[in-house]
């Protein structure tokens, strides 16, 4: 069995976090512990993210078969950040006898860029990707600048994700590419159009990664999905609108 690390924080009804790309559960500490007031808050590790082993081939399928494995209830709520949604979602497509309800959080069922659909452009993906062979280490950091850029807090949010980042190794440069595969080639619209449990997406107006526009899309998808948009947050609202968000999330689970 693949050792998958987790952190659980609270009592009542589980609801399961997946952090994104590059990242580890210690970004979601301050914004669990606002939730443990509502939910047991469930942390896991990707696997080859901070603490967790790592999968071979590194799939979607391969992911969620790890994950599930390491969740220690039977049945949850399931919130996806960013790459994290993708593994949400497809974690909820996979086992909808576990999974009572999907939040993505600045998160989208495509990450890339296509007709009729927003997201982010192919060639920025492929760049993050032939940088990664070259410099690990500034890779990701221009990952974290992306992720604020734009936003009047910017400066401070990001010293924020430094430090969260930095508390653990970064992952393997293969596990990097296998993230950045699944978020260029996973198109998941059709899994969210039919999951069978309560959807819900938060997204920010100023995310640079996950546009806004997305939100009508996936309403458009799913009329009964609830959408709601927080304008003034970028990629990371747990960090910048953590108050609001534990609010939504207490009302809708």
């Amino acid at each position: 069995m693949i050792k998958i690390h987790r952190e659980v924080y609270g009592q009542g009804q589980p609801l399961v976090m997946l952090h994104g790309w590059s990242m580890h559960s210690g970004i979601w500490r301050r914004f669990a512990q606002g939730l443990a007031e509502h939910f047991q808050v469930i942390c896991l590790d990707l696997p080859g993210h901070g603490r967790s082993e790592g999968v071979t081939p590194y799939t979607l399928e391969r992911i969620s078969a790890a994950l599930l494995a390491a969740i220690p209830r039977d049945r949850f709520h399931v919130l996806g950040w960013s790459l994290g949604g993708t593994v949400a979602l497809d974690l909820a497509h996979r086992f909808p006898e576990k999974v009572a309800s999907l939040t993505l959080l600045a998160a989208n069922p495509r990450f890339v860029q296509g007709e009729q659909w927003p997201g982010v452009k192919a060639e920025v993906l492929r760049s993050f990707a032939d940088n990664l062979a070259v410099s690990c280490q500034a890779t990701l950091m221009r990952f974290l600048a992306l992720q604020v850029k734009g936003l009047a807090n910017g400066k401070e949010l990001l010293k924020q994700l430094k430090q969260a980042v930095q508390e653990c190794e970064a992952p393997a440069v293969s596990t990097l590419q296998g993230g950045l595969d699944i978020l260029a080639h996973s198109d998941l619209t059709l899994s969210f159009q039919q999951l069978g449990c309560p959807v819900q997406a938060i997204l920010g107006g100023r995310d640079s990664l996950i546009p806004a526009q997305c939100g009508e899309r996936l309403q458009y998808l799913r009329p009964d999905a609830n959408i709601r948009l927080l304008r003034d947050a970028g990629h990371v609202p747990f960090l910048s609108h953590q108050r609001e968000i534990v609010e939504l999330l207490a009302g809708a689970l």
